[in-house]
């Protein structure tokens, strides 16, 4: 059988697209065609993915909303493994909420409000999955998600389902253990607090108009595009350098908030990535500090 045969017997035909666009699947709207992209509906599914992409020596890469990844505009040659659509069950257990990586971190904000249930609300205005949060330990307005993480489920490079405590998931700034060592998440237990509905709900209404009022959220981006260096801010940085609305093609340095590069609308991963060096570049020539990228490229450029 070829290779997309394989992939549909494993996972549904339907769950198996050829030359899709990635620019679709994520949110800079940036990304030529992937070979395939496959929305497993399970752990087994993902586990005989995997195995079928390394048995082939096939590349794959395991995405969820594609909040924190530009692909090149060629595309990616190889076997995209989407951990969302099909994977994102939430369920309320007590204080407790258990679901899976699939699952957006703004919808289960939503699940834990309406449960009166407290400690997310920092992460409901944040584009991710579970999963991905849980990789890169995402946070936001003084919360990240080790302070309300118990326990994961995780796929190991070595095809087995392991659960791992919050302590052995060693979380730190943007990192992860299961980050290192390339771990797939596969279902999340976190641990809130109970809280009133309304004041819940009140303080994630005045994150949003913070967010709204200081980001960019009207235009396709990655987020924040560099880590935090220790010190300083990036965003900071980035505006002293003079880069405020910098552009190159239809790439630009937010107007708004320069920690963020937004698509203006058609613009390539080349731009951004010719935008990226050269914001590195002025910024160390400026202030002598080096910025990192806190997007994750794949694909061909």
């Amino acid at each position: 059988m070829n290779l997309y045969n394989e992939l549909c017997s494993i996972a549904r035909d339907e769950n198996v697209l050829r030359d899709e666009p990635m620019s679709a699947h994520t949110t800079f709207r940036i990304g030529g065609p992937a070979d395939y992209l496959v929305m497993p509906e399970n752990t087994e599914e993902i586990r005989q993915i995997t195995e079928l992409c390394e048995a082939r020596k096939v590349p794959h890469y395991v995405i969820g909303n594609g909040s924190n990844l530009l692909v090149g505009d060629r595309g990616y040659r190889g076997v995209i493994i989407q951990v969302q659509k099909n994977m994102n069950n939430i369920r309320i257990e007590g204080t407790r909420i258990r679901a899976q990586a699939g699952a957006l971190l703004a919808k289960t904000a939503s699940a834990a409000c309406q449960a009166g249930l407290s400690g997310m609300e920092f992460a409901s205005g944040i584009p991710g999955t579970l999963g991905g949060a849980i990789r890169m330990n995402a946070g936001a307005y003084g919360g990240e998600m080790k302070q309300i993480l118990r326990s994961a489920s995780v796929l190991t490079s070595e095809g087995d389902v392991a659960e791992l405590s919050v302590e052995e998931m060693k979380l730190g700034y943007r990192t992860s253990i299961i980050a290192k060592m390339d771990y797939v998440v596969l279902e999340a237990v976190l641990d809130l607090r109970e809280g009133k509905t309304e004041e819940i709900r009140a303080k994630m209404e005045k994150l949003k108009e913070k967010r709204v009022s200081k980001q960019p959220l009207e235009y396709g981006s990655a987020g924040s595009t560099f880590k935090r260096p220790e010190g300083y801010f990036a965003g900071k940085l980035i505006e002293d350098a003079g880069l405020r609305g910098f552009r190159i093609g239809n790439a630009q340095v937010s107007e708004k908030h320069c920690g963020f590069v937004i698509n203006l609308g058609g613009a390539s991963a080349a731009e951004v990535v010719e935008l990226m060096a050269e914001v590195v570049r002025r910024v160390e020539e400026n202030s002598g500090v080096r910025l990192e990228p806190e997007v994750k490229k794949i694909g061909e450029f």
